[in-house]
């Protein structure tokens, strides 16, 4: 048996990886290359990185370092997972990989609005369409910006980029749907409500342009605000219990309520954010240390 199963390579199982492997434990990290740390063009809210850095060269760089150490990395994607005597067994095609423990760290998939691949990647390229206010709010600062998306969502979200912009337009996919609450919110905050559907999306120039039932709109960036996939499935159809939305409940040490099974990252409940996730990595991987070593002491 492994001591330790990585499942995902994003900043929290690649830090985790890096954690463990400098423990001197025999540990398998999983990357099936999906990690939405990847699709971030510059973030420069991440400590350290005065000019910015793209996720891409971020996530290599900890990768390196991951490596370094020893950690052994597949590209490959775990397809189930069991608890065992002993530990658990991960599935990856048609071969089964054991180990003492387990840390999830597999993120979520943002809801895309209804565009192109190719387009909704060339615009979030280039700043058009972001999708972290907490991340790049800065980065918008008294630029005219939209925020696809109704309901308590959508207004939270509308409210929240306002801090950095008086120019903000909220639109609905269909029809606006708000609690009164928030209406009067938006209303207070001079916040635009346009009604959809949204269609003709385009890049013109450096904004982005669509057509919603208010005309032609066009905005230098749109913040999609249309909830995410928790990618928790692994670890529930394994026993762990996880909220109404499929984030993984985990405890101070990010155990989950499965013994031995550890979640950290946007899949378990928290801030979204690289920072955040590193950190409750490094709290996985040191609980995780400890109890091998409380199993069979860890002695060079």
């Amino acid at each position: 048996m492994d001591d330790c199963i990585i499942i995902g390579g994003g900043p929290a199982g690649l830090t985790a990886a890096i954690y463990l492997s400098r423990y001197h434990l025999k540990i398998r990290l999983f990357d099936c290359g999906s990690s939405r740390a990847a699709l971030i063009p510059c973030t420069h809210n991440h400590a350290g990185y005065p000019q910015g850095i793209s996720g891409l060269d971020l996530l290599a760089a900890m990768r390196a370092q991951a490596e370094k150490y020893g950690t052994v990395r597949e590209a490959a994607k775990v397809t189930s997972l069991r608890s065992i005597e002993g530990g658990f067994a991960a599935r990856i095609g048609e071969r089964e990989v054991r180990a003492r423990s387990v840390l999830l760290a597999t993120g979520v998939i943002n809801h895309r609005p209804p565009m192109p691949d190719a387009l909704h990647d060339a615009a979030l390229a280039n700043g058009q369409i972001r999708y972290c206010p907490v991340c790049d709010g800065y980065e918008v600062t008294d630029k005219r910006v939209a925020v696809y998306g109704t309901g308590e969502h959508g207004a939270r979200e509308a409210l929240f980029i306002r801090s950095f912009t008086r120019d903000v337009t909220l639109i609905a996919p269909d029809r606006h749907d708000l609690p009164p609450k928030q209406l009067a919110q938006l209303t207070a905050a001079d916040i635009a409500l346009v009604d959809g559907p949204a269609r003709d999306w385009a890049i013109d120039g450096e904004q982005l342009a669509l057509s919603t039932a208010a005309g032609h709109l066009a905005f230098d960036s749109l913040y999609p605000a249309l909830g995410s996939h928790i990618r928790s499935e692994l670890a529930v159809e394994a026993g762990a219990r996880a909220d109404a939305s499929g984030c993984l409940e985990v405890d101070d040490h990010q155990r989950t309520s499965l013994p031995a099974l550890f979640a950290a990252g946007d899949v378990a409940k928290g801030l979204d954010q690289i920072s955040h996730a590193m950190g409750e990595a490094g709290v996985a991987a040191t609980t995780i240390r400890n109890m091998l070593n409380a199993e069979a002491p860890l002695w060079r």
